[in-house]
């Protein structure tokens, strides 16, 4: 079946019945579709936006076991994420890569604890290690991070983790689950879950946005995956249903590579919040972050504050020299993870719903996903889709996940930011050799071509150009104002594609416009 979403509505038209039905179409509920397609059950996902448009395209970008959860006490955690780490870069190894860091050291003690810290992280992942923790001296430090501040720096320490691009992974997930017989639809709004006259749910309602076609669905399971906005559908559950989770936001700033040096990610272990803040080279750009600012109401698009990214800069000036101001930020951008609805007596708790994730069945059957992290996903998926056939009395069948390469798996090293498209490549590039006109530009700064507009239209379910600029190339995360001026360009060519009209050129054009100003400073 072809990606699109023309296709995946003719498949839900004609079919009867489903064993499971996933709605939300980030991390989660992507592996989750994954995992129930691959071992065999006719699976539905639908996704009210954009594959990954909220939280799971708006990570730090990396596949990591969480040094910060260690320093908190969380081996299990920890040991389980750091096993799922080593089985992304074996399934998915042209998104994800191993990623050098450096913790510059100010004063012995510190850098000893962080030392001994990090060989607990690197023995944890057994045969799983990508790399060795070592310590480095000052000169060595300054090889590496030659923007370092030198004042009173006396060495530092050098340890490995993952890294990948979010909403790339999110989208070959989509299409791998779509490979073994899935359905997945983005722009699918869940508007009822539906029940027999025992209260038992029996399957959904959603609304097909581009024609605001209602559809029913029949399934014998269904997965409550959407991430931040999990209560939005606990409460079509049960009216009176009380919140389980409250926003977290995360804030990231992106800025020319100049700012920090080489190919190593620099880490602060310790900030002024007790947060961790990462500099890591990510598509040729750097980025900085992330805060921890609690919220009182959640939003698909949200914008960092403030004071957010104030703290990032003023953190990265305390460590970097010539460190970056407000008028080097080329993009801004913000994620939300769920903390635990606060109590009446316990207003401004921080604490997340869970360092692992919560797996919830409601009395209706209703199965509910929450918490977790990006690099577990395909575990957090193997555990739902197990409670799934139980709940739903389908014939168990064996997780084939562990080994299961995703789509676009390749381990040739390729140039910029074709290195994501992996076995993709080549086709895209062979656009260009029948139609020439393709190998254009997008920007005379960046390599982004025609010829991806064209391809991510016919195989890669984009519906506007937010799809495309946000997620399927990452002009919008990396270059926000450059990526406007590539709009018009990638309007016209979807338009085509698609067979929109010139409203539609124009409406686009407004939005993305419009959007921009959420990312720029």
């Amino acid at each position: 079946m072809k990606f699109t979403r023309n296709e995946a509505i003719r498949s839900i038209e004609s079919t009867q019945e489903w064993d499971i039905t996933i709605i939300g179409g980030g991390a989660t509920g992507l592996g989750i579709a994954v995992d129930a397609a691959s071992r065999g059950y006719k699976t539905l996902l639908v996704e009210k936006y954009d594959f990954a448009k909220g939280t799971s395209s708006k990570s730090t970008k990396l596949v990591h076991g969480g040094v910060r959860y260690l320093a908190n006490g969380d081996v299990k955690l920890v040991m389980s994420a750091l096993k799922e780490r080593g089985l992304i870069f074996k399934n998915a190894p042209h998104v994800s890569f191993v990623q050098s860091f450096v913790i510059p050291s100010y004063d012995f003690f510190g850098k000893m604890k962080f030392l001994i810290g990090l060989k607990l992280y690197d023995w944890l992942a057994g045969k799983l290690r990508i790399g060795k923790s070592t310590l480095l001296s000052k000169s060595e430090v300054i090889e590496k991070l030659p923007k370092v501040k030198q004042k009173n720096l006396i060495g530092g320490i050098q340890y490995f983790d993952g890294q990948f691009d979010d909403a790339r992974l999110a989208l070959n997930l989509g299409q791998t689950a779509s490979e073994h017989g899935a359905v997945v639809l983005n722009y699918s709004e869940a508007s009822a879950i539906l029940k027999d006259d025992k209260g038992t749910v029996t399957g959904i309602e959603f609304i097909d946005r581009d024609t605001d076609k209602k559809y029913t669905i029949k399934s014998k399971a269904v997965i409550n995956a959407t991430g931040i906005f999990v209560d939005d559908i606990l409460k079509l559950d049960v009216a009176a249903h009380k919140n389980l989770v409250r926003p977290s936001q995360g804030a990231h700033i992106v800025i020319d590579k100049k700012f920090l040096g080489n190919i190593d990610a620099l880490m602060i272990p310790e900030t002024s919040d007790g947060r961790v803040l990462f500099g890591v080279p990510w598509h040729d750009k750097v980025l900085l972050g992330t805060t921890d600012t609690p919220l009182n109401a959640h939003q698909i698009e949200p914008r960092p504050l403030e004071e957010e990214i104030q703290f990032i800069l003023t953190t990265a000036n305390d460590y970097l020299d010539n460190a970056p101001t407000r008028q080097d930020v080329l993009s801004v951008f913000a994620g939300l993870r769920p903390l635990a609805a606060p109590t009446d007596n316990d207003s401004n708790s921080t604490k997340e719903i869970s360092r692992d994730h919560k797996l919830i069945k409601s009395k209706s059957g209703l199965i509910t996903i929450t918490g977790g992290k990006w690099t577990t996903y395909r575990k957090m998926a193997e555990e739902t889709v197990d409670l799934a056939i139980t709940t739903g009395n389908l014939a168990p069948k064996a997780c084939q996940t562990t080994t299961l390469q995703i789509h676009g798996y390749s381990t040739e090293r390729r140039e910029g930011h074709w290195q994501v498209y992996g076995s993709d490549t080549e086709q895209i590039k062979n656009l260009v050799k029948e139609t020439p006109s393709l190998g254009n530009r997008l920007h005379p700064n960046y390599d982004f071509i025609e010829a991806e507009v064209v391809w991510a239209s016919r195989n890669e379910m984009i519906y506007n150009i937010e799809d495309f600029l946000a997620r399927r190339i990452r002009f919008l995360l990396l270059d926000a104002k450059a990526s406007l001026l590539a709009a018009p360009r990638v309007a016209e060519l979807m338009a085509n594609e698609l067979q929109k009209d010139e409203n539609w050129v124009k409406a686009q054009l407004e939005n993305y416009s419009a959007l921009v100003k959420n990312y720029t400073l």
